[in-house]
């Protein structure tokens, strides 16, 4: 059984930073990519940053220069640095994984932790 498991949300004041972290667990054969969505009341649920195996990354207009992700292949772990942040960058997000099982790509989401922005 994969799980993600997400944590590093809250509460903090415009300008401030957080970061999040995602674990996966369970038996897997190799992360294809892992990234963060959020997801705002009465929004639809957008890409923030992700992360290929490769090492490449893909960011969010929105957030370059401001999110950093990084991993630990080892761990098979991922993380969002979020520095400089603002009132429109509250949301619940959501880690998310395509993991290859063999000739397969399988599709994994977390649970979602909530990042408030506010002073």
């Amino acid at each position: 059984q994969v799980q993600l498991v997400e944590s590093g949300g809250g509460l903090v004041q415009p300008g401030g930073s957080l970061r999040l972290s995602c674990v996966v667990s369970g038996s897997i054969f190799s992360i294809v990519f892992m990234g963060w969505y959020r997801q705002a009341p009465g929004k639809q649920r957008e890409l923030v940053a992700r992360m290929f195996n490769t090492g490449s990354t893909n960011y969010a207009d929105s957030v370059k220069g401001r999110f950093t992700i990084s991993g630990d292949n080892a761990k098979n772990t991922r993380y969002l640095q979020m520095n400089g942040l603002k009132p429109e960058d509250t949301a619940v997000y959501y880690c998310n994984a395509v993991l290859r099982a063999g000739a397969t790509n399988v599709e994994y989401w977390g649970q979602g932790t909530q990042v408030t922005v506010s002073s």
